[in-house]
């Protein structure tokens, strides 16, 4: 009997994600361009499961259902190429190919037009949740045409993580979508992590907390409304486990070089591209980057001096705040990667991405999943064309009532001499977003100055373009 669902690419992802589709009912074949990684798999986690082992392309083609499904879980960029261009010629009309890894969404778009034009069909699929996801449930988000949708749907909303008001998965929108909203999502994971960073660090070296009081606070944080999330569960869990070696908290001897894979960077290129502000998470790829030449900041630290000591008033109190402020300073994150899927939505993908389905999607099986994605759903489904987080009123009273504390937060730290860039980004925004004036005429005239660049005036209509004679 042939297989009614394919995959290409057995490493932890692949596997998981085989296994995860065949205990689904999905009986499923699989191909790996190392055999002897085919035959591991079969003889340990795949065994006596119905997943049938292929040895060949042509052979793993041939054993699968018309029309064909194939999940390829290899390595973004060429080796998506490489491995399309191989199964091109052994497919046939209304066959499809599912790129499942971190590819960049414009590549995502020329192969479905590519494949799309010979009448074979393609969908780009962002796949959230790490190897645990993929295993038990992660958050998919599929681009492509509509069409291709529906053929892969059975699949994908049993294989995907189950949440309250359904699976987590849904069609994004045409081309290159899926991809672009699963770059996003990890923009948002870069800035979520450095604000939980940044936390982490003033209630350490500001507030003085050991690893026991930290694991703690974390975890008292994720039984709250606001902060209940997987990376603020995991945080708290990071802190209880020690060293083998040194009998310290393992989080002390990791070395604090923090590295990328570019879907980060990926998310700040576009969000330049487009115009969208999105500083909190360019902050977090900054403080990334920054992180990464350790030996350079340790010999400048021997150089360079700046405050220290401890934060001398209510341990309590200042936690609250740093609660607070972390709150306040995510939503921020939330709200400029929104507005980025908003305006892609709308500039590449014909107004098909629907935010509050985005949102809902990311409540189970992805690295952002938390709490308060229920209440950005219910912001968008309340006013789908919201043109900001901070406007809705699940939000705005939050930062309204807690913004004294965030401000006192950042006072601290700068008096302090520790670098919160993420909480300091977002705080920018909040204030650069509620003011009704910016100092940016003084650049407009500036430029009109020196480049006859012109500029508009406050008291004539938007769209009039006058120059002065500055000399």
């Amino acid at each position: 009997m042939a297989q009614s669902f394919g995959l290409i690419g057995l490493a932890v992802m692949g596997e998981n994600l085989a296994l995860n589709v065949e205990r689904n009912g999905f009986p499923i074949a699989v191909y790996n361009r190392s055999s002897d990684k085919t035959d591991a798999f079969m003889t340990e986690r795949a065994q006596g499961k119905s997943v049938k082992p292929t040895y060949t392309l042509e052979e793993f083609v041939q054993a699968l259902d018309r029309p064909r499904k194939i999940l390829i879980m290899v390595k973004a960029g060429s080796p998506v190429d490489g491995v399309m261009n191989q199964l091109k010629p052994l497919l046939e009309e209304g066959d499809m190919i599912i790129d499942g890894g971190n590819s960049l969404y414009s590549d995502t778009e020329r192969r479905v037009q590519e494949m799309e034009s010979t009448g074979l069909q393609f969908i780009g699929m962002g796949v959230s949740g790490g190897e645990e996801g993929a295993l038990n449930g992660p958050s998919l988000m599929p681009g492509g045409t509509e069409a291709a949708y529906k053929e892969i749907e059975p699949i994908v909303t049993k294989i995907a993580a189950q949440v309250d008001d359904g699976p987590c998965v849904t069609y994004i929108g045409p081309g290159g979508s899926g991809h672009y909203v699963k770059m996003v999502h990890n923009g948002i994971e870069y800035g979520d992590m450095q604000l939980i960073a940044e936390a982490y660090d003033l209630l350490k070296n500001a507030a003085g907390l050991n690893h026991t009081q930290l694991h703690e606070v974390f975890a008292e944080w994720n039984t709250t409304d606001e902060l209940n999330s997987f990376l603020i569960e995991i945080t708290a869990n990071i802190f209880t486990k020690m060293d083998d070696e040194t009998g310290l908290p393992l989080v002390d001897v990791i070395l604090d070089a923090a590295g990328q894979k570019g879907t980060g960077r990926w998310t700040v290129e576009s969000a330049l591209e487009m115009g969208v502000s999105i500083p909190t998470i360019i902050a977090a790829v900054n403080a990334r980057i920054i992180s990464s030449i350790k030996e350079e900041r340790v010999a400048a630290s021997k150089e360079l001096t700046g405050p220290s000591g401890k934060y001398d008033g209510d341990t309590k109190e200042f936690i609250t705040k740093v609660r607070d402020a972390l709150y306040c300073s995510k939503i921020c994150s939330y709200a400029q990667g929104m507005a980025l899927i908003g305006k892609a939505s709308k500039e590449l993908f014909d107004s098909k991405v629907n935010l509050g389905e985005c949102a809902r999607i990311w409540k189970g099986g992805c690295i952002i999943r938390a709490g308060f994605l229920g209440k950005i759903k219910h912001a968008y489904d309340e006013n789908p064309g919201l043109p900001n987080l901070l406007l809705a009123p699940e939000f705005k009273q939050t930062i309204l009532d807690r913004q004294d504390a965030w401000r006192e937060v950042l006072m601290t730290a700068a008096k302090l001499g520790i670098p919160v860039p993420a909480f300091s980004a977002s705080l920018d925004y909040f204030d650069s977003y509620r003011r009704d004036r910016l100092p940016q005429n003084l650049t407009q005239a500036q430029r009109d100055y020196f480049g006859a660049h012109t500029y508009e005036r406050t008291d004539k209509p938007r769209g009039e373009f006058f120059h002065a004679d500055w000399f």
